[in-house]
């Protein structure tokens, strides 16, 4: 192996953004290691902790050092907050946000002197909607975790940042897990709600265009704390900065909860 070229760890690579962010920096020459439940490199669930650490031991001896590692593992998972079963709920947090924050723990042992730490959230870090509170939670669970994380690595040249895509056009949306069980509380709003439309999936921004923004953000040289992508994330982050939390719910709620 070169010694010149970067050594990059990927969770998460196999599908979707993960699987884009991969792609672009093979094209580069960089070294990348796929950790993920079809990896080339490792496969394994992120939710298992005892075989992650495994694997990373497993990396330090092959290959030394990570100069970067960059978190895309995750899925979502749709549904009302009293109908979703606590093995549902548990499985949410294990892999999107524990299989997160341990995988940046068994990194860092081993990050060079000037590495990178990407975090990928969500924008719903930010903007939390009806029926996918837990996907929600887990996401700024992980986006608060990358800033404390930074503030941790503050006095290192390690950087960490966290990047909040919005919806992209990916196979995520169609991986979810989305529960339709519904009472005469929410009657068909938590399938109106969830269920993809021709009408939403038409805003969904291009996989290769958020791909090629996260790539630019993995490759600058300093690192912001966090990057929103997609204009109508952006556009509610400002606006939940100049309205009130209240507002910005009822917004929120208007655009999100659907009833026919």
């Amino acid at each position: 192996m070169n010694p010149r070229k970067r050594t990059i760890v990927i969770t998460g690579a196999s599908s979707g953004l993960g699987k884009g962010i991969k792609e672009k920096f093979k094209a580069k020459d960089d070294f990348v290691i796929d950790i993920s439940l079809q990896g080339t490199d490792f496969c394994c669930d992120v939710s298992d902790y005892k075989k992650l650490k495994e694997v990373f031991e497993e990396i330090k001896n092959k290959y030394g050092q990570i100069d970067m590692l960059i978190t895309c593992a995750g899925y979502g998972l749709s549904g009302a907050v009293e109908l979703l079963s606590e093995e549902q709920t548990k499985k949410q947090f294990d892999v999107n946000f524990f299989g997160t924050a341990n995988a940046c723990k068994y990194a860092l042992p081993i990050m060079s002197e000037n590495g990178k730490i990407i975090i990928v959230a969500s924008a719903t870090a930010l903007f939390p909607i009806p029926f996918k509170a837990y996907y929600c939670a887990s996401k700024s669970a992980v986006d608060s975790f990358a800033q404390s994380l930074r503030m941790e690595l503050s006095k290192t040249n390690i950087q960490v940042t966290s990047i909040c895509p919005g919806d992209v056009r990916t196979n995520f949306t169609e991986n979810r897990v989305k529960v339709y069980e519904t009472n005469e509380r929410y009657k068909n709003a938590i399938q109106l709600s969830t269920q993809p439309t021709e009408k939403t999936e038409s805003r969904r921004m291009s996989q290769q265009y958020a791909v090629d923004k996260m790539f630019k953000i993995c490759e600058k040289k300093h690192l912001k704390p966090r990057y929103i992508i997609g204009k109508q994330y952006k556009f509610f982050n400002f606006a939940r900065k100049i309205m009130s939390k209240n507002a910005m719910v009822k917004v929120l709620t208007k655009f999100f909860y659907k009833t026919k």
